[in-house]
This record gives C-alpha cells, structure tokens and sequence, in this order.
C-alpha cells in the first residue's frame, strides 16, 4: 500500500507544484491516486496558505478530495506547532465532524507529543481513525505500554534526520520496529529528506506499507525534483516494483 503525503508542514514556495489550497489538494490526490496511491495525507490549510485544525479548513481540505478521487481514503495531521497549545489542539479537534459527516477518514497523532493519547481518543469517538506516528524507540515503547496499539488503524513508523536516532534511515527505522515488537495494527514505514528512497526501498522489500510525497521530499531517486506528487508515487511504485491500485488513467 502507498499513502501520498501531499504537502506536509512545507512552507508556500517550498515546490511549484505544492498544494496548499482545498482545490489544488483535491487535483493532486486525483492525480497520486490514478497514479497508484491508495489514500492521502494532508496538511489542511488556511487562506493565507498556513496550517489549520479548524474543523472548516479540514472539511473543505477533505471534501475537495473526495470529490476530485472518490474512494481514496483520507488521512490529515494533529501535529503538535500547528494550534498555539495542547489545549487548544485538543478544542479544535474535537469542533472536526466525523467521516459521514466531511471530517478525515483518519488523522496521525504523533506519539511523542503531549496529550497524544487524549487526541487518539477524541478521534476515536467521532469514528475518526486513528495512525500513530512512532518517530524514535522512546516513544515506541511508551505506546506498546498502553492499550493503543490494539485501537488504532495504522502505526507509522517515521525516520527523521535529526530526530530519530541513528546516522541513516534504515538503522533507524530498525531499532524503533525492535522496539515496538509485534503489532496488531498495518505498519507503514517511512523517511524524510535524504533518508526518504533509502528507507523506501527497504520498507518495501520487508513487507511494509510505504508512504511519498512533496512532505518527505522534493526529488525522485535519481536527485531531480520532482513534478509533484504523482511523479513521486509513479517513482515509488517502480522502486517498489508494483502496479497502480486504483483504476483511473492519471489526468493529462
């Protein structure tokens, strides 16, 4: 399975094709889907092109793409930088509508952060699904301490340069997948930055679903930038050595 993560916490001008607009977020899951992604990744935005949790910018970021590529499941961000504190992130999430409604299909909560477990379960009571974002084998065995493990959709396995511990991505992601163990929940592995085909192409030959996009990184395998997301999809696809999943021919 390939997620899409259309743009991140990446700042306006940061790629010329980089979405940032509900419409634009609608056009570039049409085009990662039919180029053979099977859900999204988003980071909603505001009208001056920043991050939002307001339950308005995340229902119009969500129902632009489910009109451009319906069927595609949509995931958005909780990160933490995004609402000026814990409390009123966890405010702001709880305002969001369930997926019936227009909310997220599901939304990553990074495990790290304070209150993560509060976040989960707001989530969960509005039939959000929920992904753990698992960034280093710290937070990894705070999380199979709990019982969040059995309750969430997905558990991400994240190898940030900088921020996971270990001089390159693949060591990385091992000692934190040492660290969690076992696990009943599909587990997607990915990097960022340099680490990002690297720990790619690894996580694919061990099984695990696989995550890319202009949030990991701007540039194909080769160091070009990429055209945008779905030429980062087609790559990852090839990398991977798989077929597109869902069966609509990319728009010219």
């Amino acid at each position: 399975m390939i997620q899409a993560c259309l743009n991140g916490s990446r700042r306006p001008g940061a790629h010329p094709r980089l979405p940032l607009t509900a419409h634009d977020l609608g056009v570039a899951a049409l085009a990662a889907a039919a180029a053979g992604a099977a859900m999204v990744h988003v980071h909603p935005r505001d009208e001056h092109g920043l991050e939002t949790l307001d339950g308005h910018g995340v229902s119009a970021a969500v129902g632009a793409i489910r009109e451009q590529a319906p069927g595609v499941r949509v995931s958005v961000t909780t990160r933490d930088g995004i609402a000026a504190s814990s409390r009123e992130k966890l405010a702001l999430i709880e305002s969001w509508p369930g997926p019936e409604l227009g909310g997220p299909d599901c939304a990553s909560v990074n495990w790290h952060e304070d209150g993560a477990s509060e976040v989960a379960r707001v989530l969960l009571t509005k039939g959000i699904g929920v992904e753990a974002g698992i960034w280093t084998p710290m937070a990894a065995t705070r999380f199979v301490a709990t019982h969040w493990p059995w309750q969430v959709e997905r558990i991400l396995v994240e190898a940030l340069p900088g921020i996971s511990r270990g001089s390159n991505g693949t060591w990385a992601v091992e000692r934190i997948l040492a660290a969690l163990g076992m696990l009943p929940a599909q587990v997607l592995v990915h990097g960022e930055d340099a680490w990002t085909w690297p720990v790619l192409r690894w996580a694919r030959t061990a099984g695990y679903a696989i995550r890319i996009g202009l949030e990991d990184t701007l540039v194909l395998p080769d160091g070009r930038e990429a055209r945008d997301n779905a030429e980062l999809v087609e790559a990852a696809r090839r990398e991977a050595g798989g077929e597109a999943t869902w069966p609509l021919r990319r728009p010219i």
